[in-house]
This record gives structure tokens, C-alpha cells and sequence, in this order.
């Protein structure tokens, strides 16, 4: 069956996903929900610099239009 990026995000909803953002941002979450222009809530978000925590924000909505990348963690 042929899948489609929304039904990749659905699989990984209430898992830990990394985020990576235009300008390099990266942060670190459980993604809880998303609609169809891809714009996310992660839960216990820690946002990162080199790989390394640089602070905890907890929940946070991220417009799909800054995303570059969303991968499982």
C-alpha cells in the first residue's frame, strides 16, 4: 500500500520525534497532533544546539511553513 506523509505522521503520533527547522533549529518531542498543512504540537520539548539541549520548553505548536524535517527519534 502506497503511504502518504500525513499517514507517516500519524504513526508516529504520541512518539518521540526530532524536528529540524529553516535556520537549523532542531528540537526534541512527542508529537500529539498535526492537521494538514503540517503544522505540529510536541509535548516535553527540549529544543537543541549541536545536539545538546539548550533548554526545555514543554509544550509546543510548530507552523508546518519553518519545518524541514521530521524524523522519529
Amino acid at each position: 500500500m502506497e503511504s502518504r506523509p500525513l499517514d507517516a505522521l500519524n504513526r508516529a503520533r504520541d512518539k518521540k520525534v526530532i524536528v529540524e527547522l529553516k535556520g537549523g533549529k532542531q528540537y526534541l518531542g512527542t508529537l500529539r497532533a498535526f492537521d494538514i498543512h503540517i503544522n505540529i504540537v510536541l509535548e516535553d520539548t527540549e529544543e537543541r544546539v549541536d545536539g545538546n539541549v539548550s533548554r526545555k520548553l514543554g509544550t509546543a505548536f510548530i507552523r508546518g511553513d519553518t519545518i524541514i524535517l521530521i524524523s522519529p527519534a
